[in-house]
């Protein structure tokens, strides 16, 4: 944790020890800054399960998941009046809990055993998540369970940064104002790329608003599991060319073509990058019919609109412009593919998933990701619209 950041919850718990505070204990934990919503169903069965409550501040909830689920807690805060404040309250005495004083890095760098489930009520905010996430990974057993809450719109309308980093926020400190402190409020599909490129697979996100009337505040709660393979190596991905796409290039489709065997359709580009079949959507063309055209005109593939299954948009920006592309999906269709355009596209290769070649060109690869989030591929960062399909 930032030296700067344990000054703040060092201040903060000195200003509680020095007054007494000393919360009720809780019947259920609480994700957001005020009751309501989920509660500790969201962490599954913990009964005998080893569990890692980061920052765990009093220890109330490490305290109350030990009695309640029969779960065997680690209570890691790294500020000294936080840890005062838990063991004046439950002299270390606690069965089922054990109270660490240390920085969670350090506790997860030295720490040997896994976790079942590790959770947090807002501290992940507060460790950067380029370092955080990784060291959890490696201290949750595989198919373990990450859940945290974080802010999403604080107290002024600011909403969630589109990049990754720490920006100033307020700690309040009762009624006698504020400590300010650097925090990571990210949007929930950055959180999933750091989450997936650490080696975890989002299940959820909830957005937890406030219940109050013209209160703006809004926290995230993540639910994730520990994929139960070892991230494999990363595939690189890179622009074809620095040159932006052309103004009426305004919606793209990029075709996701899977086989019996599982493996996707790949071809390889003049410029030495592989990518999806695809183009610009016609004038009245729907995404399907874009999808299929395409397939037929670069692959010589058949397929039927009722066959094609949309299941993503993108938007990210090249040379200054937004640019929009829809994922479709084929696992339905007749031929042999074949470079119809060699002067572009040299051949068409079936690749497993797990074994992609690269580098990539950028939008195949966000929309490789957005049809399987676990992926091992880089790219810049994009906006994911998922879509559900709906009957007729």
């Amino acid at each position: 944790m930032d030296s700067t950041t344990t000054d703040v919850w060092d201040e903060f718990g000195r200003f509680h020890l020095d007054r007494g505070s000393n919360l009720p204990e809780p019947e259920r934990i609480v994700w957001g800054f005020w009751d309501g919503g989920p509660g500790d169903e969201v962490l599954g069965d913990l009964a005998g399960c080893r569990v890692l409550d980061i920052g765990s501040g009093t220890g109330r909830y490490a305290v109350h998941l030990a009695r309640a689920h029969g779960a065997v807690v680690d209570a890691v805060d790294g500020s000294r009046t936080q840890y005062q404040r838990a063991l004046d309250r439950y002299r270390e005495s606690e069965a089922g809990v054990r109270f660490v004083l240390a920085d969670i890095l350090d506790h997860l760098r030295w720490g040997e055993e896994p976790y079942d489930v590790a959770y947090a009520t807002h501290a992940v905010g507060f460790v950067d998540p380029h370092r955080l996430l990784p060291a959890l990974a490696t201290r949750v057993r595989p198919g373990g369970r990450l859940v945290f809450s974080v802010l999403h719109t604080n107290r002024h309308g600011l909403g969630p940064s589109t990049t990754v980093r720490p920006r100033p926020e307020g700690v309040r400190l009762g009624s006698e104002g504020m400590l300010t402190t650097p925090m990571w409020v990210l949007t929930p599909a950055l959180w999933e790329d750091l989450l997936v490129e650490a080696g975890f697979l989002v299940e959820d996100v909830t957005l937890l608003p406030s219940p109050v009337e013209g209160d703006p505040v809004v926290c995230q709660l993540i639910t994730a599991r520990r994929q139960q393979a070892v991230p494999r190596a990363r595939v690189a991905s890179r622009p074809r060319s620095a040159k932006p796409p052309i103004a009426r290039a305004a919606l793209g489709v990029c075709v996701i073509v899977t086989d019996t065997e599982g493996r996707v359709l790949l071809g390889l580009h003049r410029s030495g990058v592989w990518e999806c079949p695809g183009g610009k959507a016609g004038p009245g063309e729907s995404i399907e019919e874009t999808a299929v055209r395409e397939l037929r005109e670069e692959t010589s593939l058949s397929a039927r609109t009722e066959d094609v299954e949309v299941i993503a948009l993108l938007l990210d920006e090249a040379g200054g412009m937004n640019r929009v592309t829809a994922v479709a999906v084929v696992a339905v269709h007749t031929g042999t593919p074949a470079a119809v355009e060699p002067d572009l596209v040299s051949r068409w290769e079936w690749a497993k998933a797990d074994e992609l070649p690269g580098p990539l060109l950028v939008p195949s690869a966000q929309a490789l990701r957005a049809w399987r989030p676990e992926l091992p591929v880089d790219h810049p960062p994009v906006h994911r619209y998922r879509m559900t399909r709906q009957g007729d």
